[in-house]
């Protein structure tokens, strides 16, 4: 991305480039650096991450962008801009939104001051989340207008004008990406930075501060100004009507799945919303008139189908479309077929072939390996959180019994251990996520007195989005030297008086440790420290290799779930033998380790 803005003028305001291959995320990225965002804040999480990291490419006297410990945090950070009367961001996942709900709630009762917009990136087809939450349920509750681009171009465009929305209606505004547009790369036609000036302090207590007797003066400003904004989404345009030759049926969709329907039905009259909510009514009873039936096209929930309906229209499409996962222009011909609007597809004869499973695995010399192969030997019940030591939870390394959202492994610990177990009970949780929300059930714990365990396990970065720092790393989101959380001393502060950091390469250490740790009585803390072997840095050691005279096929080494070690075609009573690849292997020695024969050795020096 460096070199991208760098070649084409991205970080000035100056001279940029006439167009530019982006993904939705770097578009979206463009569009608040020309609308003139001051200030930019963000918790990483896919789809959303690339985002802020887009921002961060752009000079720094133009926008402060930052990583936040949190979601709530960054639109916090957003708000307090907004409240100097500069344009800020906040960006985030759709379950970030979740998080970050309380805050949205109250300031949309208070408005934007200067414009801000939450990018908030849902997940259809639970790509990488844990669930597929529609965020335009969330926009109806705040009773915050959503905008949902179709592409990288409408991505840049959409989000250029919801810094004007939101200012114009002195309300937040929520832009709503999917997987699909934020990492789909095409051609955007970019445009100029213009500043606006700053507004200046909001300097009104009776709108800033949301006691009850201001609240209740506020929220009929929300439902007047759910009406003006229902107004605007039908005479914008960003919302679009397509006649076609074909009157039998229109179409109203939305966001990406206005370019299924392209595809599918070309020929279809469409009426393309530049949001879901709050609902064009005018626009949507004036499109309908023209057509003899209405289908709505949406991924997700049936939220504009129910709203459509709502308003007298009769409307069809969850009965037509699927209610979950990602839409296809395959499904699109499937449901309007189903409709009666267009011939079914021709069958597709299947292929008699099983693919290979291939689950995902930890990386070669994960320091997660070691952390949760020693949690297995001491047959705890654990409770895990989100991060790639989530993969722990299936084979081979299976020793994780529950995973829920972001920092809720430390409170399920300590329900667990609340209600009399057998066994002890211990908590994991990365060194990011225990920062975004690990730290308040930690505290709990000790103050109800709960005997857990809690194994931190701190790889020194946010290796699941793609190795973006936090405060516990030392640097910022530019990379620049940052104050960093001394983990050992945080815990110690809130009261743990038993906290020991380990390095998990030392198999041996780690187990004794853990032993320790679930014998004592209250809470104690492992941290299992070890940088992550990608980021930031790839890290490569000498390679080990396996004497195959000496192995036993016991399957120690395999049950680590190392992708560099395999099957060879040598057998041991009726087992097949390891190999090891020395092109993937980085000489973590945790195979060696837990090796009962002592087989795997080092590579002999030059030998590569």
């Amino acid at each position: 991305m460096e070199a991208l803005a760098q070649e084409t003028g991205a970080v000035s305001s100056k001279k940029p480039a006439e167009a530019l291959p982006l993904t939705g995320n770097e578009a979206i990225a463009r569009g608040a650096w020309e609308a003139g965002v001051k200030v930019a804040a963000a918790y990483p999480g896919t789809p959303s991450t690339e985002i802020l990291e887009s921002l961060a490419e752009y000079d720094p006297a133009d926008v402060t962008a930052q990583w936040s410990t949190n979601e709530k945090v960054a639109l916090d950070t957003a708000i307090g801009a907004s409240f100097v009367g500069v344009r800020a961001l906040a960006a985030m996942k759709h379950v970030g939104l979740n998080v970050a709900a309380d805050s949205l709630m109250s300031f949309s009762y208070i408005g934007a001051h200067g414009g801000l917009v939450l990018v908030v990136c849902d997940d259809p087809g639970i790509h990488s989340s844990q669930n597929e939450q529609d965020t335009r349920l969330f926009c109806r509750l705040a009773g915050v207008p959503v905008l949902e681009p179709a592409d990288a171009q409408e991505a840049l465009e959409f989000t250029r004008a919801a810094f004007e929305l939101s200012e114009r209606f002195d309300t937040p505004v929520i832009l709503r990406g999917t997987t699909r547009l934020s990492h789909t790369r095409s051609v955007v036609r970019v445009g100029t930075r213009s500043v606006p000036p700053s507004r200046g302090f909001v300097g009104d207590h009776t709108r800033t501060v949301t006691i009850p007797a201001n609240a209740r003066r506020l929220h009929p400003k929300v439902i007047a100004r759910e009406a003006a904004l229902a107004e605007w989404m039908g005479t914008t345009p960003l919302t679009r009507r397509e006649d076609g030759p074909d009157r039998r049926c229109g179409i109203v969709t939305s966001g990406l799945a206005y370019l299924y329907v392209k595809e599918a039905a070309p020929d279809l009259p469409v009426l393309k919303l530049a949001g879901s909510y709050p609902l064009a009514v005018e626009a949507i009873r004036d499109f309908a008139a023209t057509v003899d039936r209405v289908v709505v096209v949406e991924e997700l929930e049936p939220a504009l189908e129910e709203a459509i309906r709502a308003i007298g229209i009769p409307a069809e499409g969850k009965s037509l479309f699927p209610r979950l996962g990602e839409l296809s222009v395959e499904l699109l011909r499937d449901g309007l077929a189903k409709a009666g609007l267009m011939e079914a597809p021709a069958p597709v004869a299947p292929i008699d072939i099983v693919p290979m499973a291939r689950p995902p695995v930890l990386c070669s010399g994960c320091p997660h390996t070691a952390s949760f192969f020693a949690l297995r030997s001491i047959g705890a019940h654990v409770a895990g959180d989100i991060g790639c030591y989530t993969l722990a939870a299936i084979d081979p390394l299976r020793s994780m019994d529950t995973c829920v959202c972001m920092g809720a492994s430390i409170g399920n610990a300590v329900g667990m251990a609340k209600a009399g177990p057998e066994k002890p009970v211990v908590a994991t949780i990365g060194d990011s996520t225990f920062l975004h929300s690990g730290i308040p059930p930690l505290i709990d714990a000790v103050y109800n007195k709960a005997d857990i365990t809690v194994l931190i396990l701190d790889n020194h970065i946010t290796a699941m989005t793609g190795g973006q720092d936090h405060p516990g790393t030392g640097r910022d989101l530019r990379g620049e030297d940052a104050p960093r959380v001394d983990t050992a001393a945080l815990c110690r502060a809130i009261g743990i008086d038993w906290v020991r950091v380990v390095d998990p390469y030392e198999v041996g250490r780690l187990l004794q440790t853990l032993r320790e740790a679930t014998a004592h009585r209250g809470v104690s803390v492992v941290i299992a420290s070890r940088p992550c072997v990608l980021d930031p840095v790839k890290i490569k050691g000498a390679p080990v290799a396996v004497t195959a005279q000496s192995c036993i096929a016991c399957q120690s080494c395999m049950n680590l779930g190392c992708p560099s070690i395999t099957w060879s075609g040598e057998l041991f009573e009726g087992r097949h033998k390891v190999t090891i690849d020395a092109a993937t292997c980085i000489g973590c020695t945790i195979c060696a380790q837990v090796c009962p024969t002592d087989c795997i050795q080092p590579v002999a020096t030059g030998v590569h």
